[in-house]
Protein backbone atom coordinates (compact mmCIF):
# COMPACT_ATOMS: atom_id res chain seq x y z
CA UNK A 1 0.00 0.00 0.00
CA UNK A 2 1.09 3.63 -1.27
CA UNK A 3 0.65 6.16 1.51
CA UNK A 4 2.63 9.37 2.96
CA UNK A 5 5.59 8.53 4.99
CA UNK A 6 4.55 10.68 7.32
CA UNK A 7 1.74 7.88 8.57
CA UNK A 8 5.19 5.43 9.75
CA UNK A 9 4.84 6.08 13.45
CA UNK A 10 2.64 5.99 16.35
CA UNK A 11 -0.27 8.63 16.52
CA UNK A 12 1.62 9.95 20.38
CA UNK A 13 4.79 10.98 17.69
CA UNK A 14 3.38 13.93 16.47
CA UNK A 15 3.30 15.84 19.03
CA UNK A 16 6.81 15.41 20.23
CA UNK A 17 8.35 18.05 18.62
CA UNK A 18 6.77 20.26 20.73
CA UNK A 19 7.45 18.60 24.27
CA UNK A 20 11.02 18.37 23.92
CA UNK A 21 12.24 20.93 25.69
CA UNK A 22 13.10 24.18 23.97
CA UNK A 23 16.35 24.44 21.55
CA UNK A 24 15.94 20.64 21.67
CA UNK A 25 18.45 19.92 18.36
CA UNK A 26 19.97 16.92 18.69
CA UNK A 27 18.25 13.37 19.42
CA UNK A 28 20.33 10.21 19.73
CA UNK A 29 18.81 6.20 20.28
CA UNK A 30 20.12 3.20 20.11
CA UNK A 31 18.43 -0.35 19.20
CA UNK A 32 19.09 -3.16 21.78
CA UNK A 33 17.80 -6.96 22.50
CA UNK A 34 17.47 -6.68 26.28
CA UNK A 35 16.62 -10.17 27.21
CA UNK A 36 15.69 -14.06 25.69
CA UNK A 37 13.02 -14.97 28.49
CA UNK A 38 10.68 -15.58 25.68
CA UNK A 39 13.00 -17.05 23.08
CA UNK A 40 13.90 -20.62 21.99
CA UNK A 41 15.71 -22.63 24.60
CA UNK A 42 19.32 -22.06 23.01
CA UNK A 43 19.04 -18.56 21.83
CA UNK A 44 21.44 -16.65 24.47
CA UNK A 45 22.67 -14.06 21.62
CA UNK A 46 21.55 -12.29 18.68
CA UNK A 47 22.30 -12.55 15.02
CA UNK A 48 23.17 -9.11 12.79
CA UNK A 49 20.65 -8.96 10.26
CA UNK A 50 18.43 -6.82 8.48
CA UNK A 51 19.79 -2.96 9.28
CA UNK A 52 20.70 -2.44 5.59
CA UNK A 53 17.31 -3.77 4.11
CA UNK A 54 15.12 -1.82 6.68
CA UNK A 55 16.85 1.20 6.20
CA UNK A 56 16.54 1.32 2.69
CA UNK A 57 13.53 0.25 2.56
CA UNK A 58 12.18 3.59 4.85
CA UNK A 59 14.62 5.43 2.34
CA UNK A 60 12.51 4.29 -0.94
CA UNK A 61 9.70 4.59 0.76
CA UNK A 62 10.40 8.75 1.87
CA UNK A 63 11.66 9.39 -1.35
CA UNK A 64 8.97 7.40 -3.39
CA UNK A 65 5.98 8.94 -0.66
CA UNK A 66 7.01 12.04 0.71
CA UNK A 67 9.97 13.86 -0.99
CA UNK A 68 9.07 12.95 -4.29
CA UNK A 69 5.42 14.95 -4.25
CA UNK A 70 4.76 17.97 -4.27
CA UNK A 71 5.11 19.51 -0.50
CA UNK A 72 1.35 21.12 -0.94
CA UNK A 73 0.30 17.54 -1.13
CA UNK A 74 2.06 15.56 1.58
CA UNK A 75 2.22 18.15 4.11
CA UNK A 76 -1.41 19.03 3.66
CA UNK A 77 -2.54 15.56 3.62
CA UNK A 78 -0.90 15.49 6.92
CA UNK A 79 -2.47 18.92 8.32
CA UNK A 80 -5.92 17.57 7.21
CA UNK A 81 -5.62 14.15 8.78
CA UNK A 82 -3.80 15.17 12.11
CA UNK A 83 -6.11 17.85 12.48
CA UNK A 84 -8.69 15.82 12.81
CA UNK A 85 -7.21 12.52 14.60
CA UNK A 86 -6.05 15.47 17.36
CA UNK A 87 -8.92 17.38 17.53
CA UNK A 88 -6.71 20.51 16.72
CA UNK A 89 -5.33 22.82 14.51
CA UNK A 90 -2.63 21.14 13.55
CA UNK A 91 0.86 22.69 12.90
CA UNK A 92 3.00 21.18 9.86
CA UNK A 93 6.06 23.42 9.59
CA UNK A 94 8.10 21.10 11.16
CA UNK A 95 7.21 18.32 8.14
CA UNK A 96 7.32 21.56 5.66
CA UNK A 97 10.89 22.03 6.64
CA UNK A 98 11.83 18.36 6.02
CA UNK A 99 10.37 18.09 2.64
CA UNK A 100 12.45 21.45 1.71
CA UNK A 101 15.82 19.47 2.96
CA UNK A 102 14.70 16.40 0.22
CA UNK A 103 16.32 13.72 2.71
CA UNK A 104 16.27 11.73 6.01
CA UNK A 105 18.48 13.77 7.93
CA UNK A 106 19.72 10.81 9.93
CA UNK A 107 23.08 9.25 10.61
CA UNK A 108 22.36 5.24 11.20
CA UNK A 109 25.44 3.06 12.85
CA UNK A 110 25.30 -0.58 12.82
CA UNK A 111 26.97 -3.19 13.95
CA UNK A 112 28.36 -5.24 11.12
CA UNK A 113 25.49 -7.67 9.76
CA UNK A 114 26.25 -11.88 9.72
CA UNK A 115 27.77 -11.44 13.37
CA UNK A 116 26.13 -12.79 16.85
CA UNK A 117 25.65 -10.24 19.19
CA UNK A 118 25.27 -10.60 23.11
CA UNK A 119 22.14 -9.24 24.46
CA UNK A 120 22.27 -5.85 26.05
CA UNK A 121 24.30 -5.05 23.51
CA UNK A 122 23.21 -2.20 20.90
CA UNK A 123 23.29 -2.67 17.14
CA UNK A 124 22.26 -0.04 15.71
CA UNK A 125 22.22 3.85 16.75
CA UNK A 126 20.39 6.40 15.16
CA UNK A 127 20.89 10.43 15.51
CA UNK A 128 20.07 13.67 13.49
CA UNK A 129 21.59 15.79 11.40
CA UNK A 130 21.16 19.28 11.32
CA UNK A 131 18.44 21.12 13.27
CA UNK A 132 15.95 18.04 13.26
CA UNK A 133 15.97 16.58 16.69
CA UNK A 134 12.48 15.27 16.24
CA UNK A 135 13.16 13.01 13.60
CA UNK A 136 15.04 10.34 15.04
CA UNK A 137 12.55 8.95 17.08
CA UNK A 138 9.75 9.77 15.09
CA UNK A 139 11.39 7.08 13.19
CA UNK A 140 11.31 5.28 15.90
CA UNK A 141 8.13 3.30 15.34
CA UNK A 142 8.97 1.93 11.76
CA UNK A 143 12.38 0.89 12.99
CA UNK A 144 10.99 -1.21 15.62
CA UNK A 145 8.54 -2.59 13.83
CA UNK A 146 10.70 -3.83 10.83
CA UNK A 147 13.96 -4.73 12.77
CA UNK A 148 12.84 -7.07 15.12
CA UNK A 149 11.97 -9.87 12.88
CA UNK A 150 14.55 -10.14 10.12
CA UNK A 151 17.37 -10.53 13.32
CA UNK A 152 14.45 -12.46 15.35
CA UNK A 153 14.39 -15.08 12.13
CA UNK A 154 17.65 -15.07 11.34
CA UNK A 155 18.94 -15.81 15.25
CA UNK A 156 16.42 -19.22 15.57
CA UNK A 157 17.40 -19.85 11.63
CA UNK A 158 21.03 -20.06 13.50
CA UNK A 159 19.40 -22.39 15.79
CA UNK A 160 18.30 -25.02 13.90
CA UNK A 161 21.21 -24.75 11.65
CA UNK A 162 23.34 -25.71 14.77
CA UNK A 163 21.01 -28.24 15.77
CA UNK A 164 21.43 -29.99 12.06
CA UNK A 165 24.82 -29.47 11.88
CA UNK A 166 25.95 -31.10 14.85
CA UNK A 167 23.45 -34.06 13.99
CA UNK A 168 25.31 -34.51 10.80
CA UNK A 169 28.42 -34.44 12.71
CA UNK A 170 27.61 -37.17 14.85
CA UNK A 171 25.82 -39.17 12.47
CA UNK A 172 27.09 -38.56 8.91
CA UNK A 173 30.09 -36.15 9.11
CA UNK A 174 31.16 -36.38 5.10
CA UNK A 175 28.04 -35.09 4.23
CA UNK A 176 27.77 -32.31 6.15
CA UNK A 177 27.29 -29.94 3.63
CA UNK A 178 23.76 -30.86 3.29
CA UNK A 179 23.00 -29.25 6.16
CA UNK A 180 22.83 -26.12 3.84
CA UNK A 181 19.33 -27.38 2.92
CA UNK A 182 18.32 -29.57 5.28
CA UNK A 183 16.41 -26.62 6.75
CA UNK A 184 13.65 -25.62 4.05
CA UNK A 185 11.92 -22.05 4.28
CA UNK A 186 8.07 -23.08 4.11
CA UNK A 187 6.43 -20.14 6.01
CA UNK A 188 5.37 -17.85 3.49
CA UNK A 189 1.69 -18.81 3.51
CA UNK A 190 1.31 -18.23 7.43
CA UNK A 191 3.30 -14.92 7.82
CA UNK A 192 1.78 -11.75 8.88
CA UNK A 193 1.70 -10.10 5.20
CA UNK A 194 4.00 -10.07 2.42
CA UNK A 195 6.97 -7.84 4.04
CA UNK A 196 6.67 -10.19 6.68
CA UNK A 197 7.74 -12.69 4.54
CA UNK A 198 10.83 -11.16 3.00
CA UNK A 199 11.82 -9.96 6.56
CA UNK A 200 11.64 -13.15 7.99
CA UNK A 201 12.37 -15.14 5.11
CA UNK A 202 15.65 -13.47 4.29
CA UNK A 203 16.59 -14.08 8.30
CA UNK A 204 15.97 -17.80 7.60
CA UNK A 205 18.25 -17.81 4.63
CA UNK A 206 21.02 -16.17 6.36
CA UNK A 207 21.86 -19.82 7.82
CA UNK A 208 20.26 -21.83 4.70
CA UNK A 209 19.94 -21.84 1.23
CA UNK A 210 16.30 -23.65 0.95
CA UNK A 211 13.05 -21.85 0.56
CA UNK A 212 9.96 -21.42 -1.07
CA UNK A 213 9.60 -17.95 -0.10
CA UNK A 214 10.12 -16.63 -3.53
CA UNK A 215 9.88 -12.88 -2.80
CA UNK A 216 13.13 -13.10 -0.87
CA UNK A 217 15.21 -13.65 -4.28
CA UNK A 218 13.97 -10.29 -5.47
CA UNK A 219 14.29 -8.68 -2.04
CA UNK A 220 17.75 -9.82 -1.92
CA UNK A 221 19.02 -8.33 -4.80
CA UNK A 222 17.33 -4.71 -3.79
CA UNK A 223 17.94 -4.65 -0.48
CA UNK A 224 21.42 -6.76 -0.33
CA UNK A 225 23.08 -6.48 -3.71
CA UNK A 226 23.09 -9.75 -4.23
CA UNK A 227 24.01 -11.23 -7.74
CA UNK A 228 24.24 -14.85 -8.05
CA UNK A 229 22.34 -17.72 -6.06
CA UNK A 230 20.27 -16.80 -3.31
CA UNK A 231 17.56 -20.11 -2.91
CA UNK A 232 16.29 -23.09 -4.29
CA UNK A 233 13.59 -25.70 -4.04
CA UNK A 234 12.66 -28.53 -5.95
CA UNK A 235 9.51 -29.78 -7.85
CA UNK A 236 6.73 -30.49 -5.49
CA UNK A 237 2.71 -31.55 -5.06
CA UNK A 238 0.67 -30.27 -3.16
CA UNK A 239 -2.78 -32.17 -1.41
CA UNK A 240 -4.91 -30.16 -4.60
CA UNK A 241 -2.77 -32.59 -7.12
CA UNK A 242 -3.46 -35.80 -4.99
CA UNK A 243 -6.73 -35.47 -4.47
CA UNK A 244 -7.75 -34.18 -8.39
CA UNK A 245 -6.16 -37.89 -8.91
CA UNK A 246 -8.28 -39.42 -6.96
CA UNK A 247 -8.27 -41.17 -3.86
CA UNK A 248 -8.93 -44.46 -5.62
CA UNK A 249 -5.77 -43.90 -7.73
CA UNK A 250 -3.29 -42.81 -5.63
CA UNK A 251 -0.66 -45.25 -6.65
CA UNK A 252 -1.42 -43.91 -10.52
CA UNK A 253 -0.76 -40.37 -9.64
CA UNK A 254 2.46 -41.26 -8.29
CA UNK A 255 3.19 -42.98 -11.50
CA UNK A 256 2.39 -39.92 -13.82
CA UNK A 257 3.98 -37.58 -11.94
CA UNK A 258 7.55 -39.67 -12.18
CA UNK A 259 6.69 -39.68 -15.74
CA UNK A 260 6.22 -35.87 -15.41
CA UNK A 261 9.65 -35.35 -13.74
CA UNK A 262 11.88 -38.24 -15.04
CA UNK A 263 14.95 -36.65 -13.43
CA UNK A 264 15.38 -34.65 -10.76
CA UNK A 265 14.24 -34.40 -7.21
CA UNK A 266 10.64 -34.62 -7.03
CA UNK A 267 8.53 -34.25 -3.47
CA UNK A 268 5.06 -36.38 -2.96
CA UNK A 269 2.76 -34.94 -0.27
CA UNK A 270 1.81 -38.39 0.74
CA UNK A 271 -0.67 -38.15 3.64
CA UNK A 272 -3.74 -37.10 1.97
CA UNK A 273 -5.36 -39.96 3.06
CA UNK A 274 -3.28 -43.05 4.51
CA UNK A 275 0.86 -42.27 4.64
CA UNK A 276 1.01 -45.78 6.02
CA UNK A 277 -1.07 -47.64 2.90
CA UNK A 278 1.66 -45.41 0.78
CA UNK A 279 4.53 -46.65 2.62
CA UNK A 280 3.61 -50.38 2.73
CA UNK A 281 1.64 -51.02 -0.28
CA UNK A 282 2.27 -47.97 -2.79
CA UNK A 283 6.22 -47.41 -2.08
CA UNK A 284 7.10 -51.26 -2.50
CA UNK A 285 5.11 -51.59 -5.88
CA UNK A 286 6.96 -48.53 -6.79
CA UNK A 287 10.30 -49.62 -5.59
CA UNK A 288 12.25 -50.52 -8.90
CA UNK A 289 10.81 -47.83 -10.65
CA UNK A 290 12.41 -45.33 -7.77
CA UNK A 291 15.56 -47.39 -7.64
CA UNK A 292 15.84 -46.91 -11.44
CA UNK A 293 14.93 -43.37 -12.00
CA UNK A 294 17.45 -40.27 -12.06
CA UNK A 295 16.98 -38.38 -9.32
CA UNK A 296 15.55 -38.68 -5.43
CA UNK A 297 11.46 -39.25 -4.74
CA UNK A 298 10.99 -37.51 -1.41
CA UNK A 299 7.79 -38.57 0.50
CA UNK A 300 6.50 -36.04 2.55
CA UNK A 301 4.23 -36.16 5.48
CA UNK A 302 2.12 -33.24 6.64
CA UNK A 303 0.27 -33.81 9.49
CA UNK A 304 0.19 -35.74 12.85
CA UNK A 305 3.52 -35.62 15.66
CA UNK A 306 6.49 -34.86 12.95
CA UNK A 307 8.77 -36.49 15.95
CA UNK A 308 6.36 -39.42 15.69
CA UNK A 309 5.75 -39.67 12.58
CA UNK A 310 9.58 -39.50 10.90
CA UNK A 311 10.71 -42.02 14.01
CA UNK A 312 8.27 -44.05 15.35
CA UNK A 313 6.52 -44.97 18.13
CA UNK A 314 9.11 -47.51 19.06
CA UNK A 315 11.74 -44.97 19.59
CA UNK A 316 10.03 -43.14 22.58
CA UNK A 317 11.77 -43.63 25.29
CA UNK A 318 10.27 -44.08 28.75
CA UNK A 319 9.70 -40.51 30.12
CA UNK A 320 8.31 -39.74 25.91
CA UNK A 321 5.87 -42.36 26.66
CA UNK A 322 4.67 -40.91 29.58
CA UNK A 323 1.19 -38.66 29.11
CA UNK A 324 1.31 -39.96 25.80
CA UNK A 325 -1.50 -41.98 24.26
CA UNK A 326 -0.66 -45.12 22.15
CA UNK A 327 -3.12 -46.10 20.29
CA UNK A 328 -1.67 -48.13 17.40
CA UNK A 329 -1.30 -52.13 17.87
CA UNK A 330 2.50 -54.17 17.96
CA UNK A 331 1.92 -54.37 14.31
CA UNK A 332 1.21 -50.94 12.92
CA UNK A 333 4.06 -49.36 10.42
CA UNK A 334 3.51 -46.04 12.93
CA UNK A 335 5.83 -48.05 15.67
CA UNK A 336 8.67 -47.86 12.83
CA UNK A 337 8.43 -44.94 12.08
CA UNK A 338 8.83 -43.23 8.12
CA UNK A 339 12.21 -43.68 8.12
CA UNK A 340 12.80 -46.87 9.18
CA UNK A 341 9.93 -48.14 6.63
CA UNK A 342 11.36 -46.38 3.67
CA UNK A 343 14.69 -47.98 4.83
CA UNK A 344 12.90 -51.38 4.99
CA UNK A 345 11.89 -51.16 1.24
CA UNK A 346 14.79 -49.31 -0.46
CA UNK A 347 17.62 -50.08 1.91
CA UNK A 348 20.69 -47.81 1.70
CA UNK A 349 24.46 -47.83 2.84
CA UNK A 350 26.04 -47.65 6.65
CA UNK A 351 28.62 -45.03 6.64
CA UNK A 352 31.77 -45.06 8.26
CA UNK A 353 30.43 -43.58 11.63
CA UNK A 354 27.63 -46.72 11.79
CA UNK A 355 24.48 -44.80 11.06
CA UNK A 356 21.94 -45.88 8.35
CA UNK A 357 21.87 -43.38 5.20
CA UNK A 358 18.49 -44.51 3.18
CA UNK A 359 19.80 -44.81 -0.70
CA UNK A 360 20.54 -41.69 -2.47
CA UNK A 361 17.12 -42.13 -4.82
CA UNK A 362 14.84 -41.81 -1.92
CA UNK A 363 14.54 -39.57 0.94
CA UNK A 364 11.94 -37.29 3.25
CA UNK A 365 10.77 -33.97 3.55
CA UNK A 366 8.20 -32.86 7.24
CA UNK A 367 6.97 -29.18 7.00
CA UNK A 368 4.36 -29.24 9.67
CA UNK A 369 4.42 -27.83 13.22
CA UNK A 370 8.49 -28.09 13.54
CA UNK A 371 10.14 -26.18 16.49
CA UNK A 372 13.84 -26.16 17.34
CA UNK A 373 12.61 -28.20 20.06
CA UNK A 374 11.10 -31.14 17.64
CA UNK A 375 14.38 -30.71 15.52
CA UNK A 376 16.55 -31.74 18.58
CA UNK A 377 14.24 -35.16 19.38
CA UNK A 378 13.80 -36.28 15.67
CA UNK A 379 17.84 -35.96 15.68
CA UNK A 380 18.10 -37.64 18.82
CA UNK A 381 15.70 -40.86 17.93
CA UNK A 382 16.97 -41.43 14.63
CA UNK A 383 20.55 -41.55 16.08
CA UNK A 384 19.14 -43.97 18.72
CA UNK A 385 17.73 -46.33 16.23
CA UNK A 386 21.10 -46.12 14.52
CA UNK A 387 19.87 -43.82 11.33
CA UNK A 388 21.54 -40.86 9.97
CA UNK A 389 19.95 -37.06 10.65
CA UNK A 390 20.72 -36.49 7.01
CA UNK A 391 18.02 -38.95 6.18
CA UNK A 392 15.21 -36.02 6.90
CA UNK A 393 15.22 -32.56 5.67
CA UNK A 394 12.60 -29.99 8.05
CA UNK A 395 10.46 -27.67 6.73
CA UNK A 396 10.60 -24.54 8.56
CA UNK A 397 7.44 -22.69 8.85
CA UNK A 398 5.32 -19.78 10.23
CA UNK A 399 4.75 -22.26 13.62
CA UNK A 400 8.08 -21.35 13.98
CA UNK A 401 8.62 -17.68 12.40
CA UNK A 402 5.74 -16.13 12.82
CA UNK A 403 4.81 -16.96 16.84
CA UNK A 404 7.56 -14.02 17.50
CA UNK A 405 6.91 -11.08 18.76
CA UNK A 406 9.36 -7.82 19.55
CA UNK A 407 9.12 -9.20 22.84
CA UNK A 408 11.03 -12.72 21.76
CA UNK A 409 14.54 -10.36 22.34
CA UNK A 410 13.31 -7.77 24.20
CA UNK A 411 14.26 -5.20 21.19
CA UNK A 412 14.10 -1.53 22.26
CA UNK A 413 14.77 1.76 20.49
CA UNK A 414 15.45 4.60 23.12
CA UNK A 415 17.20 7.71 23.18
CA UNK A 416 20.34 7.91 25.54
CA UNK A 417 21.72 11.27 24.68
CA UNK A 418 19.86 14.84 23.59
CA UNK A 419 21.35 18.29 23.21
CA UNK A 420 19.70 21.62 23.69
CA UNK A 421 20.64 24.34 22.96
CA UNK A 422 23.85 22.76 22.28
CA UNK A 423 24.53 21.20 24.98
CA UNK A 424 24.75 17.57 25.83
CA UNK A 425 22.64 15.71 28.68
CA UNK A 426 22.97 11.97 28.73
CA UNK A 427 19.82 10.68 29.11
CA UNK A 428 18.68 6.83 30.12
CA UNK A 429 15.23 5.17 31.95
CA UNK A 430 15.75 2.70 34.72
CA UNK A 431 11.56 2.01 35.86
CA UNK A 432 11.54 1.48 39.59
CA UNK A 433 8.74 -0.81 39.22
CA UNK A 434 10.87 -3.26 37.06
CA UNK A 435 13.27 -6.00 37.19
CA UNK A 436 15.74 -4.25 35.58
CA UNK A 437 15.10 -5.34 32.18
CA UNK A 438 13.84 -1.70 30.65
CA UNK A 439 16.96 -0.02 32.09
CA UNK A 440 18.81 1.52 28.79
CA UNK A 441 22.19 2.55 28.74
CA UNK A 442 23.27 6.39 29.04
CA UNK A 443 24.40 8.84 27.31
CA UNK A 444 26.70 8.55 23.60
CA UNK A 445 28.06 4.92 23.33
CA UNK A 446 30.69 3.37 22.01
CA UNK A 447 30.55 -0.93 21.22
CA UNK A 448 33.95 -2.60 21.57
CA UNK A 449 35.23 -6.11 21.04
CA UNK A 450 37.53 -7.57 24.04
CA UNK A 451 40.50 -9.27 23.43
CA UNK A 452 38.50 -12.22 22.87
CA UNK A 453 36.24 -11.23 20.61
CA UNK A 454 32.99 -10.57 22.22
CA UNK A 455 31.48 -7.30 22.39
CA UNK A 456 31.17 -5.07 25.01
CA UNK A 457 29.16 -1.70 25.55
CA UNK A 458 31.02 1.49 26.84
CA UNK A 459 28.10 4.17 27.70
CA UNK A 460 28.72 7.61 28.59
CA UNK A 461 31.59 7.75 26.27
CA UNK A 462 32.78 11.60 24.73
CA UNK A 463 31.73 12.49 20.70
CA UNK A 464 35.45 11.20 19.70
CA UNK A 465 35.24 8.08 21.51
CA UNK A 466 31.21 7.71 19.95
CA UNK A 467 32.85 7.67 16.59
CA UNK A 468 34.62 4.38 17.15
CA UNK A 469 34.38 1.03 17.75
CA UNK A 470 32.01 -1.51 15.98
CA UNK A 471 29.08 0.57 15.10
CA UNK A 472 29.68 1.51 11.65
CA UNK A 473 27.68 4.34 9.81
CA UNK A 474 25.71 2.32 7.28
CA UNK A 475 24.01 5.93 6.68
CA UNK A 476 23.80 9.37 6.69
CA UNK A 477 22.09 12.30 4.84
CA UNK A 478 20.96 10.27 1.69
CA UNK A 479 23.67 8.04 0.99
CA UNK A 480 24.25 4.83 1.98
CA UNK A 481 28.11 3.48 3.64
CA UNK A 482 29.55 -0.34 4.09
CA UNK A 483 26.78 -2.04 2.06
CA UNK A 484 27.53 -5.47 2.35
CA UNK A 485 25.50 -8.42 0.12
CA UNK A 486 23.86 -11.97 1.51
CA UNK A 487 26.66 -13.75 0.31
CA UNK A 488 29.13 -12.00 2.73
CA UNK A 489 26.07 -12.44 5.69
CA UNK A 490 25.68 -16.26 5.05
CA UNK A 491 29.85 -16.28 4.96
CA UNK A 492 29.91 -14.57 8.36
CA UNK A 493 26.90 -16.56 9.63
CA UNK A 494 28.66 -20.24 8.31
CA UNK A 495 31.39 -19.51 11.12
CA UNK A 496 29.18 -19.55 13.78
CA UNK A 497 28.09 -22.67 13.19
CA UNK A 498 31.51 -24.17 14.48
CA UNK A 499 31.60 -22.00 17.93
CA UNK A 500 29.34 -22.17 20.52
CA UNK A 501 28.81 -25.97 20.77
CA UNK A 502 27.02 -25.61 24.90
CA UNK A 503 24.26 -24.38 22.20
CA UNK A 504 23.58 -27.20 20.07
CA UNK A 505 22.04 -30.59 20.81
CA UNK A 506 20.79 -31.07 24.15
CA UNK A 507 18.50 -34.16 25.04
Amino acid sequence: MKMNSLFLTDGYKTGHHQQYPKGTNRVYSNWTPRGNKYAPRGCDKVVSFGQQMVVKWLVDHFDENFFNKPKEEVCGEMKTELSMYLGTDYDVTHFEDLHDLGYLPIEVKSIEEGVEVPLRIPMLTVQNTGDFGWVTNFLETILSNMLWQPMTSATIALLYKRILMQGAIETDRHNAAFVDFQGHDFSMRGMGGFMSTILSGLGHATSFSGSDSLPIIAASRQYYNEEGFVVASVNATEHSVMCAGTKGDELGTFRRLMDTYPTGILSIVSDTWDLWTVVTEYLPTLRDEILSRDGKIVIRPDSGDPVDILCGYNSLTTDEFKGKAITVGDAHPANKGLIELLWETFGGTVNGQGYKVLDPRIGAIYGDSITPDRARQIINRLKLKGYASTNVVLGIGSYTYQYNTRDTFGFAMKATYVEVEGKGREIFKDPITDDGTKKSAKGLLCVNRKVDGEYELWDMVSSATEKEGELKTIFKDGKFYNETTLSEVRSKVAKLTKTNKEQLITK
